[in-house]
Parts: structure tokens; C-alpha cells; sequence
């Protein structure tokens, strides 16, 4: 079919048309590509049996890397249930999406000293080389590569972004002097800038070494247990969304995608809810949408493609669900169901107050 061959060419430059036509078949591309890899990793989960993982928030580091280093790679496929102790909260999705929100924090962040930011004003992580200092390193870099396959293969996403250097790693790809400037523009600068310093010559580092292979570090090949993704589907930018979905929140995206539950289009509370979004800096609104649905980041089709209770089988919407409460209540999100539950609100000053207090103050699953 034609879809086929689109897919089968998508490394290619596509012919004719404007520029935003060959942007629009490129992004369908994507999307088929997404669908196909989607339903192939469905096939390879096994029908019985669940990767069960309990955890409390403050060892959410320690106690996932224990018991995800036990698991056998055909486990960690599985049904993943998630559960955090002391919190009777069920999981059909939305926990696990926070665990791996919460996880990523911790195992990314720069100051835990496996990764580091690109530059002091570039925020794409990339393998922090002093990263030995923890004797461990090695077996944690293990970790978050099984946490990464574990979270493309249940149709999650990290909370994250990494270099262009460390996607092409991850698929054996050669890195090249112009790859630095994605990370570190001043410097690739003053790498090509050398006309004014005379000649140039070329150094071994050992004896015969231009004609030695270099090795891919130890470091970056822990992190391939990403190889239950085919082949076939990996290229740097799809690899990329596949693994952190989109960063950016298309407002207008999350509008048209919204369901309404007892409430209409013009209704006081979703006026005003939406109201409040707008007026909400980008940070808050990652805040808002990981309080709903358990992440901050956005499916690669957009709103459209939020991930509920069904998981692969189908998309579940963002829904504003007005309910008979007292108003005095907070707002309460069903991050299983991307749903918010807010009471009847009298005034949209009321309704900022209290959305504001529940996304920055509140956290925790319980059982009505």
C-alpha cells in the first residue's frame, strides 16, 4: 500500500510539494510508524502474569532499582502494575505513569551525578563522564536503560530530553564534529574557527590509532536494552518521541481534545478552567496536566492520543467532569481515566484558587 511505502522511505527526502506539505506527510509518517511499532510490541506481552512493582516516594531510587534488577527482561514486559505503599490507589495506567514521572526525576537529575546538562543553558542531558564516582554506575546506567525499554514498551514516556550525541549511540550510529552543535554551539564554533591558527595536523593518541576502531562505551551499551524496539523504526528523531514524547503543550491541541462530562463548551467552570490554563506559565502547565494524567509530556499524535486504563488498545481524552460537591473541595484528578472531577465553583477566582492549591500541594492515590 501507499502507507507502506511511505514508511519503508521515510529516510528519504520526500518529493514535491511546499514545505509544509512535506512537513504534514512527515509527521503522518511518524504517527503510522508509532501505530505499526505499537501494535508490535502488544503482540510480544505476555497474556498472564503482571511486572508488579511497590514502592514508597521516598526510596522511589533505591527500591525500583532493587527490584527491577531482579526482574528477567521477558518479566519487565508483562502487565506493569504499580503501587506505592501506603496508598491504596489502583493502577490501569495512571500510576505507573506517575511512578515513572517521580523516577525520572530522581535518575536524571544532574545533581544525582549519572547525567548533566548539555550547557548551562541547554537542558538536553547527556552521560556525565565523572559519572564513576559512584562505584555503581555502571549497574545504575544498566537501570535506566531497562527503565526506558520498560516505559516504551507500556507505552510511557521519560520525562526528559537527551543530546543528539546519546540518541545516536543508543543506535550505533557515528558521531560527527557538527553533531556538537546541538549541545554546545560555542564551542563547535570555536572548533571550525581554527583558519586564523595555521595548518592542520593530525595526532595519534597511540600507536597506529587511526586505524583502530573506537568502542562504543560500556556505559551507552547498557543502555540498549531499547533493542525490543525493531530495528526498522529507529531513527534519531523518532527515537527521540518514542522514548519522551512531546515536551511542548499545544494549547489549542488540548482544547479541541477535551471531553465534557455534565458540563457544555460554555459552561462557567470550563470557561473559567480554561481561563486559569491560559494564564498558567508552561511549567504550570506541565504541573497541571502531570497532576490529571500522571505526566507532563504529550503523546507524539498530541491530545488525541492520551493513554488511559486501555493502555495500547486506544486513547482515552482529557475530561473536565463537573461534579455535585461541596465547593469548599478541591478539585481531584482520576490520572487512570485523565479525568478532573471540580465542584461547582461560584467564581473563577474561587476555581484558580483551589485548581492552583491541588496541582502544586497535593499528591498520593486513594480508593473513594
Amino acid at each position: 500500500s501507499s502507507q507502506h511505502s511511505q514508511v519503508k522511505d521515510s529516510s528519504q527526502p520526500l518529493g514535491g510539494g511546499g514545505e509544509g506539505e512535506v512537513t504534514l506527510r512527515y509527521e503522518r509518517d511518524l504517527v503510522h510508524k508509532l501505530k505499526l511499532l505499537r501494535h508490535e510490541l502488544s503482540l510480544q506481552q505476555p497474556q498472564a502474569g503482571h511486572c508488579r512493582i511497590e514502592v514508597s516516594r521516598d526510596e522511589i531510587f533505591e527500591e525500583s532499582y532493587r527490584q527491577i534488577m531482579k526482574m528477567r527482561p521477558k518479566d519487565l514486559k508483562k502487565r506493569l502494575m504499580v503501587k506505592f505503599r501506603g496508598e491504596e490507589g489502583l493502577d490501569y495506567g495512571g500510576v505507573a505513569r506517575e511512578w515513572l514521572y517521580l523516577l525520572c526525576h530522581e535518575m536524571l537529575n544532574p545533581y544525582y551525578g549519572l547525567f548533566q546538562y548539555s550547557t548551562d543553558n541547554i537542558y538536553t542531558l547527556q552521560i556525565n563522564p565523572d559519572s564513576s564516582i559512584n562505584p555503581d554506575h555502571l549497574s545504575y546506567f544498566h537501570f535506566v536503560g531497562r527503565v526506558m525499554g520498560l516505559a516504551v514498551f507500556h507505552s510511557h514516556y521519560i520525562n526528559g530530553g537527551f543530546t543528539l550525541p546519546f540518541y545516536k549511540q543508543l543506535l550505533g550510529k557515528p558521531i560527527m564534529l557538527q553533531d556538537l552543535e546541538t549541545t554546545d554551539p560555542e564551542l563547535h564554533k570555536s572548533l571550525n574557527d581554527i583558519s586564523a591558527f595555521g595548518k592542520f595536523l593530525q595526532h595519534e593518541l597511540k600507536p597506529n590509532g587511526q586505524n583502530l576502531p573506537v568502542t562504543v562505551p560500556v556505559c551507552y551499551t547498557c543502555l540498549l536494552y531499547l533493542s525490543v524496539i525493531p530495528v526498522c523504526y529507529t531513527c534519531l528523531l523518532y527515537l527521540s518521541l518514542i522514548i519522551g514524547g512531546l515536551g511542548k503543550i499545544d494549547l489549542a491541541d488540548w482544547k479541541s481534545n477535551t471531553r465534557l462530562k455534565h458540563c457544555a463548551v460554555d459552561s462557567n467552570v470550563v470557561c473559567w478552567f480554561w481561563e486559569a490554563v491560559e494564564s498558567f506559565t508552561e511549567e504550570r502547565r506541565g504541573r497541571l496536566l502531570q497532576f490529571v494524567t500522571g505526566s507532563t509530556r504529550v503523546p507524539l499524535q498530541g491530545f488525541k492520543a492520551l493513554q488511559g486504563s486501555t493502555g495500547s488498545a486506544g486513547p482515552r481524552l482529557f475530561t473536565i467532569h463537573l461534579i455535585e460537591a461541596n465547593t469548599d473541595n478541591l478539585p481531584k484528578a482520576h490520572t487512570c481515566f485523565n479525568r478532573i472531577d471540580i465542584p461547582p465553583y461560584e467564581s473563577y477566582e474561587k476555581l484558580y484558587e483551589k485548581l492552583l492549591t491541588a496541582v502544586e500541594e497535593t499528591c498520593g492515590f486513594a480508593v473513594e
